[in-house]
């Protein structure tokens, strides 16, 4: 059984920090690539970060380049997101998801999908 755990989202001032991480088990990690996905309240989910199953290639929405950095450690079954410079229009649910082979922005591609951490940012 596939099962992805989020954890690290929390309360934030505007241009404060926070660093997400998701934990994996069930499947063969290193062949998975991993995103990172968000959905605020009224909108639909949207791609903010994806990593290849090897972590040579990543890439960001344009909205988070520069503040935004995807990792993963496949020796530790995680994906972790740094998140720098917040500000109020980042606040959402994130999710991490998992799909087989090639990074995709789009959230159909994905096969597994975490519960979510709620991340708010105060102006």
């Amino acid at each position: 059984q596939v099962q992805l755990v989020e954890s690290g989202g929390g309360l934030v001032q505007a241009g404060g920090s926070l660093r997400l991480s998701c934990a994996a088990s069930g499947l063969t990690f290193s062949s998975y690539a991993m995103g990172w996905f968000r959905q605020a309240p009224g909108k639909e989910r949207e791609f903010v970060s994806a990593t290849s199953p090897g972590g040579i290639y990543t890439y960001y929405t344009d909205s988070v380049k520069g503040r935004f950095t995807i990792s993963r450690d496949n020796a530790k079954n995680t994906v972790s997101l740094q998140m720098n410079s917040l500000k109020p229009d980042d606040t959402a649910v994130y999710y991490c998801a998992a799909r087989t082979m090639r990074l995709s922005t789009a959230p159909s591609d994905y096969n597994y999908w975490g519960q979510g951490t709620q991340v708010t940012v105060s102006s």
